[in-house]
Order: C-alpha cells, then structure tokens, then sequence
C-alpha cells in the first residue's frame, strides 16, 4: 500500500479542509458547508456533494428540476424536507429521491444540532429549474443562465389551422 496522494481517492481530512461555506442568493436563510466530491475526483456526467447546514439554515430554495434527477442521504442531524408541498422531519438513515422531471423539495434545519448529508444527481448539459414560491424559472445551457418570470411564459403550439 502507499500514501501517495490519487486523484480517484479524497481522505475525509481532505474533504474536511477543502468544503465551503455558500449560499443561495434567493434565499436569505440559505447557508451550506461543503464539498463536491464527485468533481473533484474527475466524475463528470455524475454529483456526489458532502453538505451540512447549521442550526436555523437551510438549503437552496424550493425547487424541481425537468432533467436532471436529484438524491439526498441523511447522514447525522435532522431536518425538514418539503417535498411536494407537504413537510416530513428527516434523519439519519433517511433517503429521498427526485427522478425527472422532479418535484419540488428543499431542506430546513430548525433544530439544535448540525445537519449532515449527502446529496447528488446527474450533471446535464441543460436543465430547467422552477421555483415555484419565487414564481421563476431558470434555464441552464452550455452559454449561460436565462431567467424568467412563470407569469410570463406563454405556451408554444401549431397555429390554428382555418
């Protein structure tokens, strides 16, 4: 056996020293420590994160995705996992799933101890995101990031034919 450090193996003080504090710019109460695991080991088509939230954070913002399926494993802590509209308490043990086109879920820690997970899913090229409490959807492509407002999007058909 060796020590040599291997591009394909993250030691858990390596990941401990190089995770993150960020947050999502919608979400005033959003605040996440952690790491992307998977893009750090050259995964490209695949998302394997470490995250924790602290006591009265919270993940992103409500959301679903139309391509890209997504997971979430409770490792330690709990939270409240609004899925769908409807609030479920989460621990350890504890998994979700969020095949495409998705419904909507978010994570919110209101209790007294850190939440520990992992989280993941594929990594498309492009994905639509709602968010249905925000009323938006996001567009993301190989060129960048379109928002718009769901009040105005129209549905594109065959014109009427008279």
């Amino acid at each position: 056996m060796t020590d040599r450090p291997n591009l394909y193996l993250l030691r858990a003080a390596d990941i401990a020293a190089r995770s993150q504090t960020f947050s999502h710019p919608w979400n005033p109460r959003s605040e996440m420590t952690g790491y992307q695991m998977a893009k750090s080991t050259g995964l490209k088509r695949t998302g394997v994160n470490l995250a924790r939230i602290p006591p009265g954070k919270e993940s992103f913002v409500y959301h679903a995705h139309w391509q890209e399926e997504e997971w979430i494993y409770i490792l330690a802590g709990r939270a409240i996992a609004r899925i769908d509209g409807s609030d479920y308490e989460v621990g350890p043990g504890d998994f979700m799933a969020f095949p495409s086109p998705g419904v909507a879920h978010h994570l919110s820690n209101p209790f007294d101890t850190e939440l520990v997970y992992l989280m993941g899913g594929e990594n498309r090229e492009a994905d639509l995101i709602d968010f249905p409490d925000l009323g938006k959807r996001m567009f993301r492509h190989p060129k960048g990031i379109d928002v718009v407002d769901l009040s105005a999007v129209q549905p594109f058909g065959p014109l009427d034919q008279e």
